[in-house]
């Protein structure tokens, strides 16, 4: 027999409080959905004081130009999987601890994640509390002399673990440098088929000031011309597809350097900013997501800093 007490078993004054309550938590609920998820206008911009989209229609993520609950809930059902890609090689693993703590609290929280850590000092990898659903993993790399060529063959290796391991294990690739820190907020908003970082220093500056690599003889030429945005070299990434096409294309392009004698100004992010000139990111972030206060400070046009510099004396570390 059904437990279910018809309405007519309660008293007046009963059934009365109980209209009162279904229709205060009807409005709580309208209340909560509307706070959570206001409608878009067409009509009104959600940033007046920056450019939020690319001439190619390519989304620039600022604070205040997402949603993030409704793009949690949309990657959450395609049941994503996130690998980031970090160096420490040589003494730069002094700073995979701070890295990997920030990033726990800050990176993707929620979803799940793969740590990729490329180090010739595997004995060296601190030990990180991970949280549910993330996981690090230590690939084993040779180390080189200089620290250009580390910095330069970083595309190789990413390259070559995408084809290899990658593919088959998540389903984007965030690639970052490690002498930064999580600072706030950094998560699905950024991701897209293909996504690059504007470079802290050149965000509000003219193309003919870009320290692109001038040289025709170069591969990553870029003629005073041309040109979109200045992208950093140190956090860029998207679909692991994607990510492996830049990182072939960027090392091949090196590698015919190097036969040709010549090595572009700004090494693997020279290449980075060739190729994204020809292949245009599907979503390009602010430097909220790279940024050094200790040199920038913190101007009003940035609401938050979520991807930071870690104070250091590169000539200590570099070389060693």
């Amino acid at each position: 027999m059904s437990n279910w007490i018809p309405c007519c078993c309660f008293s007046g004054r009963q059934r009365y409080y109980l209209l009162h309550l279904w229709i205060l938590l009807t409005v709580l609920i309208l209340v909560f959905y509307r706070m959570s998820h206001a409608q878009p206008n067409v009509l009104t911009p959600s940033r007046k004081d920056v450019l939020v989209l690319t001439p190619w229609l390519a989304p620039i993520i600022w604070e205040g130009t997402f949603n993030i609950d409704i793009l949690n809930e949309q990657f959450r059902l395609q049941n994503t999987t996130i690998g980031l890609t970090v160096f420490a090689i040589k003494k730069y693993v002094v700073f995979l601890k701070l890295f990997l703590e920030t990033a726990e609290q800050h990176f993707m929280v929620g979803h799940k994640v793969i740590y990729y850590v490329f180090t010739d000092r595997p004995a060296e990898v601190p030990q990180v509390s991970l949280g549910a659903g993330r996981k690090l993993v230590v690939l084993t790399v040779r180390n080189y002399s200089r620290w250009q060529d580390v910095s330069m063959h970083r595309m190789e290796m990413i390259s070559d673990f995408s084809e290899r391991r990658f593919l088959q294990e998540v389903d984007y690739l965030v690639c970052a440098d490690v002498d930064m820190k999580f600072q706030d907020h950094v998560g699905v908003e950024i991701l897209s088929a293909l996504f690059g970082t504007l470079h802290p220093g050149f965000y509000g500056s003219s193309r003919e000031s870009f320290t692109y690599e001038r040289r025709p003889k170069s591969r990553a030429y870029i003629p005073w011309d041309e040109g979109d945005f200045y992208y950093m070299g140190a956090f860029f990434g998207g679909s692991v597809v994607e990510v492996y096409h830049l990182t072939k294309a960027c090392h091949q392009a090196m590698v015919e350097d190097k036969a040709n004698g010549i090595e572009a100004v700004w090494h693997d992010e020279s290449h980075l900013n060739k190729y994204l000139l020809y292949h245009k990111p599907t979503k390009v972030l602010s430097p909220e997501y790279m940024w050094d206060q200790q040199l920038l400070g913190w101007p009003s046009v940035m609401k938050k800093l979520r991807y930071v510099a870690v104070p250091k004396n590169h000539q200590a570390i570099r070389n060693r």
